[in-house]
């Protein structure tokens, strides 16, 4: 049944679970605090992030990592979440959150939460993390603490690398104080002149962006290697940068800034420029978070709030090192005992040509039936990828159309709708240039885009296109049209797609390319397309077509019927989505929620949510995929794509969800929900006071199945089966 049918039908199946359903009491009432607040929530999805660099089953270098990926995730919360919570704020706007709460009140308790945080993020550090390196061979030392031949090697460095690109600015009533970049690291300095006795304060941005910041002591071998911070290197040889003057005193801080954008659409007549001029102002936003290191003086403290007009609150006093995301860097030394073994993405089983020498013909596989790819335990670059240059080489075909969210800055598939529009093909891209962070990057693919003659737009005012859609025209042998399409949970971006744990459907199916036309005449022309079959498009039916499938299952319960809602998103937000599985919950529906991130359900309070079910996974993959699945009485409904249950993804974005159709692809995300939400799998429970504890080990203190691990052992022995 086509999702339009099924939608219309919908009514009907009121009418016939009403007709047989016993007279039943009223459900209880939802209670006011029925809702766990996003933004606290959000901070507890962090410490899961914490709880795996902790881990001390985990490879050395993967749980170094996810430090880096902690401090990078609280950076983006703070110049989003948390400035946009405040601009709220001081423009009189902020309203209620979803708890009831006051922005305010709310605003407290996200300061205190992320300093205990932040706090527990560098004792994680210093406590667990750094003497497992150092057992490993890896330092990271004081530059006091080398061997005078270091130091010399070192100082050469400084001399030659590092003191050229230095820029200290002196504050004094000639030199006012400087403006701080957001998420720069800095150095405090306070000097003296010896012959006038005054005392003088300077600011020293440590080059970050243009330098490493480890910086080896010598060359790393493959069982050592020893790093000093920039900052402190830097820091040792502040007499040569201040010659003549003694220096007193020197701490490290950091400013967060208020980086998230705002385009007024309607009175902007050329997005890209306007676009271009909002990412200028970002870098001016105001202050947020200013970052301390807890040896830093009363003085300096009090001069760096007043000039930065930071409170109080605002302040976080922390062990050093500052912004630990630097531990990236630590990625690249060639130590792969100390990571995670390496996973080799096998090929879809549809996608492997019969012959070993033989070339994929994916358009044939493809109009044989549909194909459903999990990645990255399935290959991007063998499907996805192959796909769009296959259609850029094909004579045979006459348009591509495709959405562009996030790419990578060397993008194959970029360059593959380049080569269609070089070859005549036409070619269409909708590139998303609001794109959070990536803003930049996507102005620049958009121009390279229209310079190669692909027609480019920029998608609906006011929404941002988020669903990851293409569309290949090709005419056939017989010479008539046929319709090739992708549509995916995750972004056409091959280097994440290695990391991303995404699902795509590839189809034929006619239904399906009627839709993806008119969705893109939509998006490209002035259609108003109220009428799709298998997708289910946001702003306009996706909320609605979600609550009435959840509202059937609660029916079918009432009535007796077998009824299961199975849902996996990064976050689950949506205040009407939630209480339509409370009701579900109510009548008797079990329901199994796998999210990665924010959650503001409340599973297993009584008479309320007993039946609900909240599992997190994290580990080496980023779990990015979106799946609705619902019994049916029997007859399953799965559906795909790229939206989240939270109001931004249902009212102000263009996304797109896919009914599956093939029964072995249900069964087969069906079995993946078997194992996520199994007590035999490694995951953190989520409870009735909002609270996530991790299940990692059984009670015998046997490790608890990795379901990453297990996903792709079970697709490697079917490609080994299949061969």
């Amino acid at each position: 049944m086509d999702e339009e049918s099924s939608t219309a039908t919908a009514p009907a199946i009121e009418e016939d679970v009403q007709a047989v359903a016993p007279p039943r009491p009223r459900p209880a009432p939802l209670p006011k605090d029925r809702y766990i607040d996003r933004e606290l929530s959000w901070l507890a999805f962090n410490r899961r992030v914490l709880d795996l660099a902790e881990d001390e089953s985990l490879p050395i270098l993967e749980r170094t990592n996810f430090l880096a990926i902690f401090a990078s995730n609280l950076d983006e919360f703070f110049m989003v979440r948390v400035a946009g919570l405040k601009r709220r704020i001081m423009t009189g706007l902020a309203v209620p959150t979803n708890i009831g709460r006051a922005p305010r009140s709310v605003l407290a308790d996200i300061n205190a939460a992320a300093h205990v945080l932040q706090v527990q993020h560098a004792e994680v550090f210093h406590e667990q993390v750094r003497p497992v390196l150092e057992r490993s061979g890896i330092r990271i030392v004081g530059v006091d603490d080398l061997p005078e031949s270091e130091r010399n090697r070192l100082a050469e460095v400084f001399a030659s690398q590092i003191f050229p690109v230095l820029m200290p600015l002196a504050v004094d009533p000639a030199h006012p104080f400087p403006y701080i970049s957001g998420l720069s690291l800095n150095l405090a300095v306070r000097v003296r002149n010896p012959r006038s006795d005054r005392i003088d304060f300077a600011r020293l941005k440590v080059p970050t962006g243009v330098l490493p910041r480890l910086v080896a002591t010598a060359a790393p071998s493959s069982a050592s290697a020893t790093f000093v911070l920039l900052e402190d290197l830097i820091a040792h040889h502040l007499g040569e940068l201040f010659p003549g003057m003694e220096v007193l005193e020197h701490h490290v801080f950091r400013l967060t800034r208020n980086e998230d954008l705002e385009v007024d659409e309607d009175e902007s007549e050329n997005l890209l420029q306007a676009l271009e001029k909002e990412l200028l102002r970002r870098r001016f936003g105001p202050p947020i978070r200013l970052e301390i290191t807890e040896d830093m003086d009363a003085t300096t403290l009090e001069l760096l709030t007043s000039e930065l007009d930071v409170t109080r609150d605002e302040v976080y006093r922390l062990p050093g090192p500052l912004d630990l995301a630097g531990l990236f860097e630590l990625n690249k030394l060639d130590r792969p005992q100390l990571h995670y073994p390496t996973a080799v993405p096998t090929t879809a089983p549809a996608f492997v040509p019969g012959e070993p020498n033989e070339k994929p013909d994916l358009f044939a596989a493809i109009a044989q039936r549909d194909v459903l790819v999990h990645h990255p335990y399935e290959s991007f670059a063998t499907s996805v990828q192959a796909f769009l240059e296959q259609a850029a080489a094909d004579p045979d075909v006459l348009a591509i159309k495709q959405t562009l969210y996030r790419t990578s800055g060397d993008s194959p598939i970029v360059e593959s709708l380049i080569d269609a529009a070089e070859a005549g093909k036409q070619v269409l891209a909708l590139v998303e240039i609001k794109a959070r962070f990536d803003e930049q990057n996507n102005i620049d693919w958009a121009r390279k885009l229209e310079r190669a003659g692909v027609h480019v737009v920029y998608g609906l005012v006011g929404l941002k296109t988020h669903c990851k859609l293409a569309l290949v025209v090709r005419r056939e042998a017989d010479g008539n049209l046929k319709n090739y399409c992708h549509i995916g949970t995750g972004n056409y971006n091959p280097k994440t797609s290695r990391i991303y744990e995404d699902l795509g459907l590839f189809t034929a199916d006619d239904q399906v390319a009627r839709d993806l036309t008119r969705l893109f005449n939509q998006l490209s022309g002035y259609a108003i397309e109220k009428k799709f079959h298998r997708l289910l498009v946001a702003p306009l039916h996706l909320r609605k077509g979600l609550l009435k499938r959840i509202n059937a299952e609660r029916m079918h319960a009432e009535a007796g019927r077998p009824a299961r809602i199975r849902i996996k998103v990064n976050s689950m937000v949506d205040e009407a989505i939630i209480d339509a599985l409370y009701r579900a919950s109510q009548a008797g529906c079990d329901v199994e929620v796998w999210v990665r991130g924010i959650c503001s359900l409340k599973p297993g309070v009584p008479g309320m949510s007993d039946r609900i079910t909240v599992r997190s996974i994290l580990g080496r993959y980023l779990e990015h995929s979106r799946i609705f699945s619902f019994l049916n009485d029997g007859d399953p409904v799965t559906f795909i794509g790229s939206a989240d249950m939270m109001h931004r993804n249902l009212d102000r974005r263009v996304e797109a969800l896919v009914r599956l159709k093939r029964p072995e692809h249900i069964a087969e995300l069906d079995r993946l929900f078997d194992e996520a939400m199994s007590d035999e799998t490694a995951s953190w429970h989520l409870d009735e006071i909002g609270v996530w504890e991790r299940h990692a080990v059984s009670d015998d203190g046997e490790p608890h199945i990795d379901l990453q691990i297990a996903t792709m052992q079970a697709l490697s022995a079917r490609r080994r089966q299949n061969r």
